[in-house]
């Protein structure tokens, strides 16, 4: 087994977490902060854009399972790349979409995965915004934010609706 890394941001930690967790090959997920200039930052300091941090995920993966490549894939359906100061109904730079490289092989795989979603025509004339950066330190969330999904079914499938349609339109995903 090889193990490694990715982070992901893209909207609400909260909704981040399932469609990366349920992927076979996946080791763990953290719903966390990073991307930011304050060291240790808190859930309301992030919330209250004090931080300059984004919600994110982590990723830990068995590369013999999935490949970065598949993570990706799967992050450009999870998260919607043409909007670039929020996802759904979270608004906001703390939910910026931002694909965090721990590589030069991660960044290559990005950003040839970027390009080839602007020039698919699946979004038409709006641009592919989301950004690919070097990751930086990232900071676990406050136990309460990790696995929402499974803490709080009610509220997740509340907040997960407006990305359902998101995978619906764009991606013919009807999974609830």
């Amino acid at each position: 087994m090889v193990e490694e890394t990715a982070i992901f941001a893209g909207g609400c930690f909260w909704c981040m977490v399932e469609p990366f967790e349920t992927l076979p090959g996946i080791l763990k997920v953290r719903s966390g902060y990073t991307g930011g200039f304050v060291d240790n930052p808190t859930y309301e300091q992030v919330k209250a854009h004090k931080t300059g941090h984004t919600e994110a995920v982590k990723v830990w993966f068995d590369t013999d399972v999935v490949t970065y490549k598949n993570l990706v894939d799967l992050y450009w359906q999870t998260a919607d790349p043409t909007d670039a100061m929020g996802q759904f109904q979270d608004r906001g730079d703390n939910y910026r979409p931002v694909i965090f490289v721990n590589s030069e092989e991660q960044a290559k795989i990005a950003n040839e995965s970027k390009e080839a979603l602007a020039s698919s025509g699946i979004f038409g004339d709006d641009p592919i915004v989301t950004k690919i950066e070097k990751a930086g330190v990232f900071w676990d969330a406050e136990d309460e934010h990790q696995q929402f999904y499974k803490k709080h079914a009610e509220t997740y499938a509340e907040e997960k609706q407006a990305r359902d349609a998101y995978k619906a339109e764009y991606w013919g995903i009807n999974k609830k």
